[in-house]
């Protein structure tokens, strides 16, 4: 009777290791599955994602390097690091204005356009292809034309709202993008990244949006994944562009290294008091491997600095890992 309860208890309490043996598996490869295929959190130390470039020297506050064919990591400093993101807001603003509204549809410059901060030449009442306006700001880093876009999609939905209710229902297309794309630590206060006006009681000037490194990263590789052609024309060093209404523009791209980075994709710009200097490239240094570089704060010519070290740093670790 005592022997053929030992052996049924012993029974039982094998049974019941490979149960929780399995469980354990189970719950084991179920969080390292996680961490691989989770790629809206890709939080890797600064110290970790460093280490292929060693020796590099920014003056950047922030900056990160992101390989997206091997959805790796090669650079990382302060990326998750709120800061003022300047023109490169009209990244998202590009992006927002392509999903409201065709890219053959028209846009028309209005009194109100013109008031924005800068100069692009443009006249009262002038028509534009929104894909050419588009292009013309990204390029050029145009406040009245891309405050052109805003006004003129913006306005789709409301018959009656006056310049100001046009641009927030704008601003919050892009709110509203950047809450869909992941970009947790991203905030648009208008459509083109100028530093807001003081108001009475305050002492400083504000940014009119702020971000991340990595969060710019990712709005990038969602639209060279998605949208590859919104910004393509970024890429150019100078493009000639001509309105609805026969007016001719020479468009010089803002990035002054933009002949010297090999396979250039995508460019923009960015600078106010408050941001400081901010450029965001995507290369293809190989056929088909693209690298996302970012850098934020740094100052107005270092940015041109910065990123160039980035690209001579992801040239050659990409050539040092190619011997392996």
């Amino acid at each position: 009777m005592n022997n053929h309860f030992f052996v049924n208890y012993n029974h039982e309490i094998r049974l019941f290791v490979v149960l929780a043996s399995i469980l354990l598996f189970l719950f084991l490869s179920s969080f390292f599955f996680g961490l691989m295929t989770d790629r809206s959190d890709r939080s890797v130390p600064t110290e970790t994602a460093s280490r292929p470039f060693p020796n590099v020297v920014l003056e950047a506050k922030a900056a990160y390097v992101y390989d997206v064919r091997n959805q790796t990591v090669l650079f990382a400093k302060n990326e998750d690091t709120r800061l003022p993101l300047a023109s490169l807001t009209k990244i998202m603003s590009a992006l927002v204005a392509k999903d409201l509204s065709p890219l053959h549809s028209t846009v028309t410059i209005s009194n109100e356009s013109l008031q924005a901060d800068g100069d692009s030449g443009f006249h009262t009442g002038e028509r534009w292809k929104l894909k050419d306006i588009i292009d013309f700001s990204l390029i050029t880093s145009s406040n009245d034309g891309i405050r052109a876009v805003a006004l003129s999609l913006g306005a789709i939905n409301r018959v009656t709202a006056s310049p100001e209710e046009i641009i927030d229902d704008f601003v919050g297309e892009m709110n509203i993008k950047a809450g869909e794309l992941g970009l947790k630590n991203t905030y648009f206060w208008n459509e083109s990244g100028l530093d807001l006006p003081v108001e009475t009681g305050e002492s400083m000037m504000k940014n009119g949006a702020y971000g991340t490194a990595r969060d710019v990263s990712t709005l990038l590789e969602h639209i060279l994944l998605y949208n590859p052609e919104l910004l393509r024309a970024t890429k150019e060093v100078s493009v000639t562009f001509r309105s609805l209404d026969n007016y001719e523009y020479i468009a010089k791209n803002t990035n002054d290294i933009a002949a010297k980075i090999p396979g250039l994709m995508i460019s923009k710009t960015g600078y106010t008091n408050t941001a400081g200097g901010n450029l965001a490239v995507v290369f293809d240094p190989e056929l088909g491997r693209p690298i996302i570089i970012i850098v934020l704060s740094s100052t107005r010519e270092d940015r041109f600095a910065d990123v160039i070290t980035l690209v001579d740093a992801a040239m050659e670790h990409l050539k040092k890992s190619s011997k392996k």
